[in-house]
């Protein structure tokens, strides 16, 4: 069980806006900032996603987040790009994952490789 992630940001004001504006599409808010980091969650007590200001983030890690239905997966990906993401997969079905596998994957502003998936079977 993870209890916690945080992640290095370069341009920390660009940053916080981008997951501001991004993981509010699924439900988190900002809840908590303290000298150059920001705490995102969903229930008003628990930052489980942290961004803290950093020269040296490092791209090599890939977070994938929940979302509740598939209409929050297009406008994840729809706020990332407003935002200053970069799209490397646009919002859709997955086949090879799992035949309800509907995700996007984009870049955040320091090229951490964000995922939002819904696996719920909308068709149903």
């Amino acid at each position: 069980m993870i209890d916690h992630i945080c992640v290095g940001v370069k341009n920390y004001a660009k940053s916080r806006e981008f997951y501001r504006k991004t993981m509010s599409t699924l439900g988190y808010k900002l809840l908590q900032e303290i000298d150059g980091n920001a705490g995102f969650g969903t229930d008003g007590l628990k930052c489980g996603f942290w961004i803290s200001k950093s020269q040296k983030p490092s791209t090599q890690v890939h977070f994938c987040f929940k979302a509740p239905t598939r209409e929050a997966v297009r406008a994840f990906y729809e706020a990332a790009l407003a935002t200053g993401g970069k799209e490397e997969t646009p919002p859709g079905i997955v086949e090879e994952y799992h035949p309800s596998y509907f995700a996007t994957f984009v870049f955040d502003p320091d090229g951490y490789k964000i995922e939002a998936l819904c696996l719920e079977d909308e068709s149903l």
